[in-house]
């Protein structure tokens, strides 16, 4: 979810010690061997290399990856990197209302942070798609008692590891929570990063997750998939459900679909930019209307994304089970 990203240049610290014992080969999951400027396989018949760039490991296994080894060595542009911006641009950003409105985030990862500090002191949660803070995360970013490992296949501010939510370099159960906000759209097989979640998760990890429904394509070559609500449900089916619902509201979704028909008109970047502005001018106002209908049955129809918080099980949600779940008006 594009316009949902707050680009927080706030720089994060490295990887603590005992994180980067967690660490495995994204190959073959067995454990690495660090060096300065390495980090080797210790499996003999494995004995992969993965190497740093900008003092940021990177740990690809290309086999199962759209992205190669090279790509961060020669700096190549992947999904996301923060380009500046001219500060008449930055201007325009500030006085401009945007379209975009995220009701739900902010109390959901209050909610995060409460269930995690219950049952850990000091939890360890992975951010996958962590180079720049989500919306709503900056409060739970800043609390001490957890820390954050921050992930991603783009170099970023926040950038801390670089890897393939595919085949996630940690130990199994390692980790108390996972948080992978408006990312799973943009992976190419959405239902392995969610195995892989829920294998680097301790028995009793937090997963919590934000997907689009009702978004057009804002990740070029690198957006796949949408998920109606039952299907971002059935995608954690061997997750317990803490919480699930709409985040992005009907509001926003008719606010993306307006500027999207007016973009359609043109490939010209100046009209396009011009149409941006337009659409922002005329359109901010429905957003707000998701303040009143986040919560409404019919919004689970017609939501522009969802969110789901749930817990590491032992059992599978059925898809009988499932289609009790459904919630809408048809």
């Amino acid at each position: 979810m594009e316009a949902e990203i707050n680009q927080n240049n706030q720089t994060s610290a490295k990887l603590s010690s005992q994180t980067t014992r967690l660490l495995r080969c994204p190959i073959c999951n067995s454990e690495l061997d660090i060096g300065n400027e390495v980090y080797k396989c210790t499996n003999n018949e494995c004995r992969a290399k993965f190497p740093w760039k900008r003092g940021i490991p990177i740990l690809i296994n290309e086999s199962f990856s759209l992205f190669n080894l090279s790509d961060f060595i020669e700096e190549r542009d992947t999904y996301f990197e923060l380009s500046p911006k001219n500060k008449f641009s930055q201007l325009l950003q500030t006085l401009i209302p945007d379209i975009s409105l995220n009701v739900k985030a902010k109390q959901n990862y209050q909610l995060l942070k409460t269930k995690l500090l219950s049952q850990v002191k000091s939890p360890k949660v992975l951010v996958i798609g962590g180079s720049i803070s989500g919306e709503g995360i900056e409060a739970i970013l800043k609390n001490s008692k957890i820390e954050f490992i921050e992930t991603d296949v783009s170099f970023g501010p926040r950038t801390q590891l670089i890897c393939d939510a595919h085949c996630l370099p940690f130990a199994d159960k390692s980790l108390d929570g996972v948080i992978i906000q408006a990312v799973l759209e943009h992976v190419v097989d959405p239902f392995q990063c969610v195995r892989e979640i829920y294998r680097v998760l301790k028995d009793d990890g937090i997963v919590y997750s934000e997907t689009p429904f009702m978004q057009q394509v804002h990740g070029g070559c690198y957006d796949f998939t949408r998920f109606t609500y039952l299907g971002h449900r059935r995608l954690f089916r061997k997750f317990y459900e803490i919480d699930s619902g709409a985040v992005c509201g009907p509001g926003m979704a008719l606010a993306w679909s307006y500027k999207y028909l007016l973009l359609s008109f043109t490939q010209s970047m100046l009209m396009r930019k011009i149409i941006d502005s337009f659409v922002r001018l005329t359109a901010f106002p429905f957003r707000f209307l998701d303040y009143l209908l986040i919560d409404k049955i019919g919004t689970l129809d017609a939501a522009s994304a969802y969110y789901f918080m749930g817990k590491k099980s032992n059992t599978v949600l059925s898809d009988r089970e499932l289609l009790n779940l459904y919630k809408g008006n048809f």
